[in-house]
């Protein structure tokens, strides 16, 4: 079985998959070794039929080894897929759909919902504990009023205001990951929960003056404040540099690449950010081998289209 690391490249990976049958004899090597397991019931040894199918013997279903996974009903090569992936892990801001849409050769509308498909499979670990040294700072995503006509500007919309913006609350942990999620607003009792689902007990915490982190109480969280109000940004080692040099990426994929985000879709830039993140020490290879094993997850159709 061929390793996934072999593809350190987008030639060598176009080289290798050169069909459907290459494409779907892969998936089934990364998916089920020679044991294949039926997707509706989870009946181990189902058995392969002449047209390229299997059959499960337990619930007499059968089924091709795209079902279940981000390629189902798929009428896209699937060497398209496999570099739109490979394009998508390796671009270190993101990709357009327009982009993509020249780089594979399908239409941008197909390419915007490629795109969408793959962002399903970046979303957050809630597992994930981040714990010693932890940055927490707010971002405001949209709302840019200086462009606008005086007459269509919106007042009263600088600093926190949501009236045309919406907030995305982050936490860092220094020297490690990152976790990051759009939420209905920056109040204390909003951002609490998050901090204690999140954050070791015991931690320290860096933020800025804001009121909202008043309420951290010193017997679960240390907390260190930096007052970005009187211009001071680093204090020895207080500051929140960490999470605002995330916000900057995240800004710069989003005004640079893809120029316009709705509200609705944000979180999933969101967790596209935060894999690039998380993981900037690996290489394309890498990178792409992961999103490839959760390609070949359980996947539901249903994934794409609920957004938060």
């Amino acid at each position: 079985m061929i390793g996934l690391e072999k593809f350190d490249n987008l030639i060598s990976l176009i080289t290798y998959f050169k069909d459907n049958a290459t494409c779907k004899q892969f998936l089934k090597e990364q998916r089920w070794g020679d044991d294949v397991v039926c997707p509706y019931c989870g009946h181990h040894h189902c058995y392969s039929r002449s047209n390229g199918q299997f059959r499960c013997p337990n619930c007499l279903n059968n089924f091709s080894v795209l079902v279940g996974t981000i390629f189902e009903n798929t009428k896209i090569a699937l060497v398209k897929w496999f570099s739109a992936m490979y394009l998508i892990s390796s671009h270190k801001k993101g990709i357009s759909s327009h982009q993509l849409a020249r780089d594979i050769n399908v239409t941008q509308k197909t390419a915007w919902h490629i795109l969408h498909k793959v962002r399903s499979l970046y979303s957050q670990d809630d597992s994930l504990e981040l714990s010693e040294d932890v940055e927490c700072d707010e971002a405001y995503i949209g709302g840019n009023e200086k462009n606008k006509h005086e007459s269509k500007k919106t007042e009263g919309t600088q600093g926190r205001s949501l009236k045309t913006k919406t907030p995305v609350f982050g936490m860092a942990q220094r020297n490690g990951n990152i976790v990051a999620m759009k939420t209905q607003d920056t109040k204390g009792r909003t951002l609490m929960p998050i901090i204690r689902q999140f954050v070791k007990e015991g931690s320290r915490i860096y933020t800025d003056e804001y009121i909202g982190y008043n309420s951290l109480v010193e017997s679960e969280y240390s907390h260190a404040v930096v007052n970005h109000g009187a211009k001071q940004f680093v204090d020895g080692d207080k500051h929140t540099n960490t999470i605002e040099g995330f916000w900057a990426q995240l800004k710069r994929a989003i005004f640079g690449i893809y120029h316009f985000v709705s509200a609705k879709y944000l979180q999933r830039y969101v967790d596209e950010a935060v894999f690039r993140y998380n993981s900037r020490e690996q290489s394309e290879s890498e990178r792409f081998r992961m999103m490839f094993k959760r390609s070949i997850g359980i996947f539901r159709y249903a994934d794409v289209k609920n957004v938060g």
